[in-house]
């Protein structure tokens, strides 16, 4: 289990990951998402202990990754967006060198490498340079070198990327397989991957969660934003007067396409099967010809981006208050033009030299010298 409890880090003023907690369950598959910048890569360097946290902990099965980093790092296994691996060295030769850097018993290292090398898919490459391998079967060797060890959580940043539509479905089909024994934390920016591989996902922005659920109720989350997709011919006017007058319909869209078809858009609450018949059956009455229709649905991308947008707007709008607040405690603070300038008057009052002034007793005694 993975336990994330009040997390902040900070780079000087700017605050990468905000308070975020969150835990992952044994045997969960956790799709992390984010847009660039939204903290992905500082929690999970934190996580595996690469970096360290302003505030807030880290918990592995219970160790605290920051207070015990050997004995928490042995419990984790991490593939980097880009693995780290030695290009003259055979696939084999690697893994043996891994398996020294963890510790693991050389009793068990023979057996343990074979184990991974088949359950990864590379037991025919295991004399090959790694230099000689595709992009697939690299990803492939990181993925092994991260198996290790056995343990019981794997973090993923990225493990797909620029790779072929075949491999992606291979290193898929094997992460799900890797659920099975493991915790696993998936980061990606495909959303078809997260949706199919992933229990639950959870979406930061701006350091903060702003989501954590299963694909499927992240995006029925977002059904407001569904509806159909209707092509017609008929009058305009009608066919919008006849939709809004139905229950369940929150808006109506009429644009006038090729041959004076009529394309229409519509959100509402529900896109259901009895939806599209009271539609259906209330323009039909209006005499309003259907040439198509269809539901549409809200993917896990379009939930991704319209949860992002509005947790943007939200921290957009607290940073003016926060600006407007400032500026008001700045202008209570300054003095009053006013006494400024009586201020200012009083100064140049008492440089002014007083009428009345009694001569200079010197200038005096030098004259009297003068006329002697």
């Amino acid at each position: 289990m993975i336990e994330v409890k009040d997390l902040v880090k900070r780079y000087g003023n700017h605050t990468a990951v905000d308070h975020l907690s969150f835990t992952v369950e044994d045997g969960q598959i956790l799709g992390f998402l984010g847009p660039n910048g939204a903290g992905k890569s500082t929690t999970m360097n934190i996580i595996t202990g690469y970096l360290g946290a302003t505030e807030g902990k880290v918990l592995i099965n219970g160790i605290d990754i920051a207070e015990e980093p050997l004995k928490g790092k042995k419990e984790i296994g991490y593939l980097p967006e880009i693995p780290p691996l030695y290009n003259d060295m055979r696939v084999k030769e690697y893994l043996m060198f891994v398996a020294e850097l963890k510790s693991v018993p050389k009793k068990e290292r023979r057996k343990m490498i074979e184990e991974v090398m088949d359950q990864t898919a590379l037991t025919d490459m295991q004399n090959r340079l790694i230099r000689h391998l595709s992009k697939g079967y690299r990803q492939r060797v990181g993925l092994a070198g991260a198996l290790i060890g056995y343990p019981k959580v794997i973090i993923l940043d990225e493990p797909t990327v620029g790779l072929d539509p075949r491999q992606i479905m291979e290193i898929r089909d094997l992460i799900r397989k890797l659920g099975k024994k493991h915790t696993v934390i998936l980061s990606s920016h495909i959303m078809q991957e997260v949706s199919a591989v992933c229990d639950e996902v959870l979406i930061i922005n701006n350091g903060k969660l702003v989501a954590r659920d299963t694909p499927e109720h992240i995006e029925k989350g977002m059904s407001s934003s569904a509806g159909l997709k209707i092509k017609a011919k008929g009058d305009a006017d009608t066919l919008k007067e006849t939709l809004e007058g139905l229950d369940g319909i929150q808006s109506v869209q009429v644009e006038t396409g090729d041959n004076q078809t009529l394309l229409v858009n519509v959100a509402c609450e529900d896109n259901g099967d009895s939806t599209l018949e009271m539609v259906s059956s209330a323009l039909s009455q209006a005499h309003i010809i259907i040439l198509g229709m269809e539901a549409v649905s809200v993917s896990l991308e379009d939930a991704f981006l319209k949860l992002v947008e509005e947790n943007d707007a939200q921290e957009f709008s607290e940073e003016e208050s926060v600006e407007d607040e400032d500026a008001v405690a700045y202008f209570s603070e300054e003095e009053d033009p006013s006494e400024e300038e009586e201020s200012s008057e009083e100064e140049s009052e008492e440089k002014e030299e007083p009428e009345g002034e009694e001569p200079d007793k010197n200038a005096d005694e030098t004259t009297e010298s003068e006329e002697e």
